[in-house]
């Protein structure tokens, strides 16, 4: 995966090294724990591992994953953005998280836009789906304003809680 730029945002492959120490706090941020989920994530060794298990490997296997989310200029890091291919999905999936202190800005919508043009133009895929829980109406706004439509409720696989299932197909 190729690093996307926006108006105001990088969006680049995460480093195991250099990004994990922000992944530690955006990991553990009461917003990531309340709306995805407790990765167990807990060191920097742990959060190193996170990103070579997780978007290292997808990028290597399917030529993209999560990535860190920068502001330009200042390359500060203020989120993930990006795709995944979830073992009970049948189309890769579009996620993202900011710290708090960046919501609310557009932020979240132009790198969410910025990588569903990627998926479409250069990785030539025609669908992408997203998930969320129910009581994300933030999450549920934003994949709406991105285009993506709610098709139906689904089991999380290890059957702890429902999900919104949402997806978007291009010719």
């Amino acid at each position: 995966m190729r690093t996307i730029e926006t108006p105001r945002l990088q969006i680049r492959r995460l480093d195991a090294q250099g990004d994990a120490a922000f992944m530690l706090r955006l990991l553990n941020d009461a917003s990531w724990l309340h709306y995805i989920g407790d990765r167990g994530v807990r060191t920097l060794e742990d959060a190193e591992r996170y990103i070579l298990s997780g978007p290292v490997e997808m990028y290597g296997r399917l030529g993209f994953g999560f990535c860190a989310v920068a502001l330009k200029g200042s390359a500060e890091l203020i989120g993930i953005c990006g795709l995944a291919q979830r073992d009970y999905l049948d189309e890769p999936d579009i996620g993202f998280a900011l710290l708090p202190q960046f919501c609310g800005q557009g932020y979240a919508f132009e790198a969410a836009n910025a990588v569903l043009q990627f998926a479409q133009h250069e990785l030539g895929l025609r669908r992408v789906l997203a998930t969320t829980r129910d009581y994300n109406q933030a999450s549920q706004a934003l994949l709406e304003k991105l285009g993506l439509r709610r098709l139906r409720e689904i089991d999380h696989p290890d059957g702890s809680r429902k999900l919104l299932l949402y997806g978007i197909e291009w010719p």
